[in-house]
């Protein structure tokens, strides 16, 4: 078993198009994992880590894929992370159960809306990360504002740990500023890593620069600080040290430069990934719900989350990662979730699409089980250590699609594909028009349910028909409102009764129930039910029928009768004391609004803003750089559809744009 402390969890995030997969690719070619270099797009059999044939259609990434190779005497388990927006979920589960991760950004673009979005989810989940430019081999690459805008637009402490030797197609290597070397990288696929003597035109400038850092890391160690001003030379060891222990406690970003495509920088980065980022053993100790600390010993009791799950053939594939003790294949394990205990079967570590059986996975791994039942987020434990541990921030879809089978032949197949797309992706949801009874899907995006559209086609060769997109609406209240009701049904026998007092108000959560009940008003065991009662209330608004969001409800009495009072009588009453108390509470409806960002060329940046403000846009600001420009806006959801073909028609089909929900607002 390799010890605990050579072993890194990582994953790569970014914007779409700033490189990850061809990044991921070129890790595995120098680790030694695969042997032939293939592109994203350009042929061939395409990148290993999108291996779905919608991926190698699209030239994107669609869902995270791990594996694991060795990078010296350092086991990386790597988790290659979709960068469009619409699949913000699988980002969001990767970073939930990795250690550290790199993220990567455009030499040219810098931070753009996704980078914004990558850094909120690292720093929910407090993931240390490095930051690695790429595409330095581009015009218009400048590092040295994309660190600075790390700074500024991130909030991020970003520290340059190398410097450039040439830039755009100049670009042939870097320059390490902890051990002043100049690093070139020959050989047909970049992989043979040359030292040499800093080149003399860029000794003054590589000097000041690796002044510049040592300033920056003096600020985390006293030693460093000393040694600085007594004049006196700092070893490679003590910045290396000072660097790791800052990235840990989040309190530093390194970068790093070079070109995946170009095959430059690759290997310096798998350094610094051994190097800065942390082992299971050097993250912070794990909480659970019950708010209890889980160790990564392997000889702890057992404390797994199955943190993604797909449907195969064969049966269920469970993603999970190990935070305490050891498993085996045959373990009898509980769910606490469903308070049942679960046999697993086959234990393997995955490579892309290709499984490598294990018998044994041990805390800090992460591997898949084959066909045990479960679902997204459950916790597994054996032993006295019966926790759940806390699930993950799951985002609300923000579009709907009405789809219909075109034979009824296709029915089961479309309800099979449906229900697994449910179980395996938990911003795909499932319901039912209740007026014209046609099944409704809804998820993050155009994209994300057109992707699911066509695996219905390929994977279950179903034929349907698709609605046009509607928009995933909601509504909230404006003001604070009082509910008294009272529900009392008599039919001969055993009657109905349960009486609600409290009030309802706006919040910025999307639900939240209090009980101030006191004094047995209203028994124990009927709160819970009460509860249910409010939330079910929720799914459907008085004005338009869409789901309720804002409310925050207070249950502060009421009354029971001794035999005609029971759990139904409770929730029933609490489910119409807040439809109510909703109708009286001033409702308004909220519609989604996007952030979006457009990269233009600067002659048809004038022609964009105005498209802009005619969709009701909010224009927040723009960036001018060489030769284009970057318009951020804030754009309601309804008037985004179809824009990408009216943009193509405004800017000659030369600007691009990505979007990505931020709040709801009213409309």
């Amino acid at each position: 078993m390799i010890p605990r402390t050579r072993v890194r969890n990582i994953g790569i995030s970014a914007h779409i198009d700033s490189g990850k997969t061809t990044l991921s690719e070129r890790i595995l070619f120098y680790t030694g994992r695969i042997h032939t270099i293939e592109e994203v797009r350009g042929g061939g059999k395409g990148a290993t880590m999108d291996f779905m044939p919608e991926e190698k259609l699209h030239g994107i990434t669609i869902t995270s894929a791990a594996t694991t190779c060795q990078w010296h005497d350092i086991q990386i388990n790597l988790i290659d992370t979709p960068g469009h927006v619409d699949f913000t979920i699988e980002v969001e589960r990767a970073l939930r159960v990795l250690d550290g991760a790199v993220m990567v950004l455009c030499a040219v673009a810098g931070v753009q809306s996704q980078s914004i979005t990558v850094d909120r989810q690292m720093k929910r989940y407090r993931v240390p990360r490095l930051a690695f430019i790429n595409k330095m081999d581009r015009m218009g690459a400048d590092p040295f504002r994309v660190v600075q805008a790390i700074r500024d637009r991130l909030q991020l402490n970003a520290v340059l740990l190398q410097y450039p030797i040439g830039s755009e197609d100049n670009f042939q290597g870097v320059i390490d500023l902890v051990t002043m070397q100049a690093h070139y990288f020959e050989g047909e696929n970049g992989e043979n890593l040359v030292k040499q003597p800093i080149p003399d035109g860029l000794v003054a400038a590589a000097q000041q620069a690796r002044e510049k850092l040592l300033d920056s890391l003096s600020l985390f160690s006293e030693e460093m600080t000393e040694m600085l001003l007594a004049d006196q030379e700092i070893s490679s060891e003590l910045i290396w040290q000072v660097i790791r222990q800052a990235t840990l406690r989040l309190e530093l970003t390194p970068v790093l430069l070079g070109s995946a495509f170009k095959n430059k920088g690759v290997q310096n980065l798998l350094d610094a990934i051994a190097l800065y980022l942390p082992s299971p053993i050097d993250r912070e100790v794990v909480k659970t719900a019950e708010s209890v600390s889980v160790y990564p010993d392997p000889d702890a009791d057992l404390v797994a989350l199955a943190f993604k799950l797909t449907v195969e053939s064969f049966g269920q594939l469970t993603y999970t990662r190990i935070y305490s003790g050891t498993l085996k294949s045959g373990d009898t394990v509980y769910n606490s979730r469903t308070e049942q205990r679960v046999q697993i079967g086959r234990l393997v570590r995955m490579h892309a699409n290709k499984r490598e059986e294990v018998k044994v996975a041990v805390a800090g791994d992460i591997v898949a089980l084959l066909g045990v039942d479960c679902a997204s987020g459950d916790t597994f434990c054996t032993g006295e250590t019966l926790v759940s541990l806390e699930r993950m921030f799951v985002p609300e879809p923000v579009i709907t699609l009405a789809i219909t089978p075109k034979k009824q032949e296709d029915s089961e197949r479309l309800a099979k594909a449906l229900n697994r797309f449910q179980r395996e992706d938990p911003t795909f949801r499932l319901s039912i028009d209740p007026e014209s009874g046609a099944t409704l899907i809804s998820g993050m995006g155009e994209l994300h349910l057109n992707i699911y559209v066509e695996r219905i086609q390929r994977e279950y060769n179903a034929e349907v028909y698709v609605g046009t997109p509607a928009v995933a609406y909601r509504e909230t209240i404006g003001q604070k409102t009082q509910f008294d009701y009272r529900l009392k049904k008599q039919s001969g026998g055993v009657g109905l009764y349960a009486h609600i007092t409290g009030w309802i108000e706006p919040t910025d959560q999307p639900f939240v129930f209090e009980s101030r009940v006191v004094g047995g008003a209203i028994p124990k065991e009927y709160i819970p039910a009460c509860e249910k009662g409010f939330r079910e209330a929720m799914a459907s608004g008085k004005l338009s029928g869409y789901p309720v969001t804002g409310v925050k409800v207070v249950l502060d009495g009421g009354s029971y009768h001794p035999i005609d009072s029971s759990e139904l009588a409770f929730r029933s009453a609490a489910h119409q004391a807040l439809e109510n108390a909703i109708a009286k509470a001033k409702p308004y409806i909220l519609e989604p609004i996007m952030l979006v960002e457009v990269e233009t060329p600067n002659e048809f940046m004038g022609r964009v803003q105005g498209d802009i403000s005619s969709r009701r846009g909010l224009l927040l600001g723009s960036e001018t750089m060489q030769g284009y420009s970057v318009i951020r806006a804030e754009v309601p959801l309804v008037q985004m559809f179809g824009y990408s073909t009216e943009l193509r028609s405004l800017t000659s089909g030369m600007a691009t744009f990505s979007m990505e929900f931020a709040c709801y607002r009213q409309s």
